[in-house]
């Protein structure tokens, strides 16, 4: 399937699907100046702050859906040795791969587009995997929390939606205008409970848990 950015894509910028996605260049380069203008957001902070808790000297990072890079750059400049980025945007990808050049860490990490449930048998195990509000924007939870929890031998994180009424019907009204305005962007809100059973049942212990009113980060530990 090319990536055209106009078939079949049903998410969102740092989404790990199959395809670039209507999030191109131009999303991209918007997320790029906000983050060289006040770093992070809030809940990616806490992301990064809840990966590197017990320090990350030496470890090996797998960031699935990372966008224009901020949760690897992060992990790295904290001591991590290397990274793997997986996107579905081929845009979001080339600025990352820019990003990671200007911090002086070009050499440390490997850059992957598609769709991280067809490309994991190809990706290798991590110290730490995070998935950055990316959960929320790929249609199988299922398929893309065990393969990636599968691959985090010591933490794993991620940031999604929480699991409440206003956000349910927020993310039903999201859809029906992406419909309306022919877009393929979908977003989808999932019962916490059944993300949570998938990486407890994993080896996982949760250790860090935030939320914003809209989001979650929760950080699990393998026991």
């Amino acid at each position: 399937m090319a990536n055209d950015g106009r078939t079949g894509a049903t998410c969102g910028p740092g989404c790990a699907c199959s395809v670039g996605n209507e999030f191109g260049e131009r999303s991209a380069r918007h997320d790029l100046a906000a983050y060289r203008r006040r770093g992070p957001e809030r809940t990616t902070k806490w992301l990064i702050e809840g990966l590197a808790v017990g320090g990350v000297d030496g470890l090996t990072v797998l960031d699935i859906g990372a966008g224009i890079g901020a949760v690897h750059l992060g992990l790295l400049a904290a001591g991590a040795v290397s990274a793997v980025d997986v996107d579905g945007s081929p845009a979001y990808v080339e600025v990352a791969r820019a990003e990671a050049r200007s911090a002086g860490v070009e050499g440390a990490v490997r850059h992957e587009v598609g769709d991280f449930v067809e490309l994991a048998p190809l990706i290798a195990p991590a110290d730490l995997v995070a998935l950055d509000r990316v959960v929320c924007c790929y249609p199988d939870m299922e398929a893309l929390i065990h393969l990636s929890v599968a691959r985090a031998r010591r933490r794993y994180g991620l940031v999604y939606p929480r699991d409440a009424a206003w956000m349910r019907l927020g993310s039903r009204a999201f859809n029906v205008v992406m419909r309306l305005l022919r877009q393929r962007t979908r977003a989808w809100i999932h019962r916490t409970a059944d993300v949570d059973s998938i990486i407890r049942d994993a080896g996982f212990a949760p250790r860090v848990e935030r939320a914003t009113l809209f989001w979650q980060v929760v950080v699990y530990e393998r026991t």
